[in-house]
């Protein structure tokens, strides 16, 4: 009997890592997901990549976020690997910062994060398997100064994380955190390595491929959490 055609799920897809993500798990044979708040941003990229297909989802809505992943049952099947990719940030100081600002950014970061592992973690304890990846950032571990609006989110995540980690392993289902420890490299921020050097950015294919390492390990040695940094960056 053959193996069922893997199933990926990416919330928050972008030109940086969500484009990366898209192409590694098509690379690997899998059939994609591709979700942002709008089809404008993951249409194109869905158009170039054979069996992949876009939805808009705003992952800070409920209803949204099951009427897709119902969706996605029907067109392509239940997720085996989905990643929760999806930020939201505004820097800015404690004493200006709007509550409405900050609310969004934490809906964006943990509210949405909670919504998406879910409907994930709901189909593949039912399966017996898969892997739910978050990608946190620096401020995962460190609240800095003006960067409240994206740390608590991030510290958020991170808790989720580790608690459906611990609840899900023994169903077979693999949980882990991603710190992206540095700048990712994209076409806005290509100038940067002129200043910094070569591989002072962090590769958003480089990114990719440790996701997908991360659904292949084997359960007898899986990773709850993996730090990424260029070699320079200072840690």
């Amino acid at each position: 009997m053959s193996t069922p055609q893997e199933v990926a799920v990416i919330v928050g897809v972008g030109p940086g890592l969500g484009a990366s993500l898209a192409h590694a798990c098509h690379a690997a044979g899998m059939k994609v997901a591709l979700l942002a708040r709008s089809a404008d941003t993951s249409g194109p990229l869905a158009a170039g990549l054979k069996g992949a297909r876009a939805y808009a989802c705003d992952a800070t809505d409920y209803g949204n976020v099951d009427s897709t992943f119902a969706q996605i049952d029907e067109d392509l099947g239940a997720p085996t690997l989905c990643v929760y990719n999806a930020g939201a940030f505004e820097p800015g100081s404690i004493l200006d910062i709007s509550p409405i600002d900050f609310e969004r950014c934490w809906r964006v970061g943990c509210l949405g994060a909670f919504y998406v592992g879910q409907q994930a973690a709901r189909r593949m304890v039912k399966a017996g398997r898969g892997t739910i990846l978050f990608t946190g950032a620096t401020a995962s571990l460190r609240g800095s100064a003006r960067f409240a609006n994206l740390a608590v989110g991030k510290f958020g995540q991170r808790a989720l994380g580790q608690s459906m980690a611990r609840e899900l392993g023994p169903h077979n289902v693999h949980v882990a955190h991603v710190i992206i420890d540095g700048q990712i490299l994209s076409p806005r921020y290509r100038h940067l390595l002129d200043d910094r050097g070569p591989d002072s950015l962090l590769d958003p294919d480089a990114i990719a491929a440790q996701y997908l390492n991360l659904h292949a390990q084997p359960r007898s040695a899986w990773t709850q959490e993996l730090d990424l940094r260029p070699w320079v960056e200072k840690f």
